[in-house]
C-alpha cells in the first residue's frame, strides 16, 4: 500500500493548509490550529485583518465529489430557510468545494458556541422544533449520489470487516454469534416499524455537533448526512440508562419537533436497532482507518483483547435492549 493511500494527510502540513487558502484569495496571518476531527482535517486559519476561517481537507477516497456536493447543497437548501447551519462559504458562482494539490477542501466561517444541555427540558423542546424545520426541508428531495444509513452497510459489512481481520481467534465465535443474534435483532426491529420514510437527515446529530449560541442551537458537521429515518437525527439526543428519565426527554423533543413536522411514531421500534448499528459501525470505522497513523496514536485502546472482550459485553448488553419494548409517545 502507497504512502498516499496508508497515510492520506501526509504532506498535509501547516504550510500547505495556509497555501490552501490563500490559493482561494486570502492572505493568512499565520497563525494555525488543528480542531479536533480524526475522519477529515480540520483547521482554524487565521487571516490578516479579518475574523479566522475554518478549513476543512476531506480524506482522500471517502466521499465523491457529486456526494460532497450533495452535502454542500443540502446545507444551503437549510441556509436559505433561515435554519442555523453552518454551510460553506461559496464563491460568486456557487462553488463551495475547491482543490488544491492532492485535497479537496471547504471553507467555513468559524462559529463559537457550548454544547446543548441535553438534560434541560427547554434545550431539548428547542432542537426538537429545529429538527422538525430541518427535516421538513430534508424531506422535500432525497439525496441522489449519498447512500442510505442501511443494516447491510452499517451492520453486515462491518461485522464481515472485523470478523475476518481484527477480532482475535479466541472471541471470534463469540462474536460471530452475538452478531448473527443482534442482525436478528435488528431486522425484527424494522420489521415492526414496517415501511417508515427515509429523508435527508444530518446523521450524526450528538451533543459535539451542535454549538448553543445567543439561545440558539446551530447545527454543525452534516459530513454523515444521508437518507435515514428521521428518528436517527433525535435518539442520540436522549441521554442516561435510565429508561423514565429517555421516555420524559423524548416527549420535550416530539412536542418540539411536531410543531413543523410530523414525527412517525412506528420510528420508535428503531431506536434500539440504530444505536446497534452505530456500535458495531464505530468499531468497523476505527478497523477500516488503522493504517492512518493518526488513529493508533489516538484510539491506543483499541484492538487489543481487552478491547474486543468488552465491545462483546457491551453487545450482550445491547442485544438485551434491543428485546425491550421500544419508548412510547406520552
Amino acid at each position: 500500500m502507497s504512502a498516499n493511500v496508508s497515510q492520506p494527510f501526509y504532506q498535509l502540513i501547516p504550510d500547505t493548509v495556509i497555501d490552501a487558502v490563500e490559493s482561494m484569495g486570502y492572505l493568512s496571518d499565520g497563525r494555525i490550529l488543528a480542531l479536533n476531527s480524526y475522519e477529515n482535517r480540520v483547521y482554524q486559519v487565521g487571516l490578516d485583518e479579518a475574523e479566522p476561517l475554518i478549513a476543512k481537507f476531506y480524506r482522500p477516497g471517502r466521499w465523491s465529489d457529486a456526494q460532497i456536493m450533495e452535502e454542500h447543497a443540502f446545507c444551503f437548501e437549510l441556509a436559505e430557510q433561515e435554519l442555523p447551519v453552518v454551510a460553506p462559504l461559496q464563491l460568486d458562482n456557487g462553488d463551495s468545494l475547491f482543490h488544491f494539490r492532492d485535497y479537496r477542501f471547504a471553507l467555513y466561517p468559524r462559529r463559537g458556541g457550548r454544547a446543548p444541555e441535553l438534560g434541560d427540558a427547554d434545550h431539548l423542546y428547542q432542537l426538537g422544533q429545529t429538527l422538525g424545520r430541518i427535516h421538513l426541508v430534508g424531506a422535500a428531495r432525497p439525496f441522489v449520489a449519498r447512500p442510505a444509513l442501511d443494516i447491510q452497510n452499517y451492520g453486515r459489512d462491518s461485522i464481515e470487516l472485523i470478523a475476518r481481520d481484527f477480532i482475535p481467534a479466541s472471541l471470534r465465535e463469540a462474536y460471530t454469534s452475538l452478531a448473527d443474534d443482534l442482525l436478528q435483532g435488528i431486522e425484527a426491529c424494522y420489521a415492526v416499524a414496517g415501511e417508515v420514510r427515509n429523508i435527508r437527515v444530518h446523521g450524526d446529530c450528538h451533543g459535539g455537533n451542535i454549538l448553543w449560541r445567543d439561545d440558539t442551537p446551530n447545527f454543525v458537521d452534516f459530513d454523515d448526512a444521508r437518507m435515514a429515518p428521521a428518528v436517527q437525527d433525535l435518539w442520540m439526543l436522549l441521554t442516561g440508562d435510565d429508561r423514565q428519565q429517555q421516555q420524559l426527554q423524548l416527549a420535550e423533543v416530539i412536542e418540539g419537533y411536531n410543531e413543523f413536522a410530523d414525527f412517525d411514531p412506528r420510528e420508535l421500534h428503531l431506536v434500539e436497532a440504530l444505536r446497534t448499528l452505530r456500535m458495531l459501525n464505530y468499531s468497523a470505522w476505527l478497523a477500516r482507518r488503522w493504517e492512518d497513523p493518526a488513529f493508533p496514536r489516538s484510539f491506543t485502546w483499541f484492538n487489543t483483547e481487552r478491547y474486543w472482550g468488552e465491545h462483546i459485553l457491551q453487545l450482550r448488553e445491547q442485544l438485551s435492549a434491543l428485546r425491550q419494548p421500544p419508548l412510547k409517545l406520552l
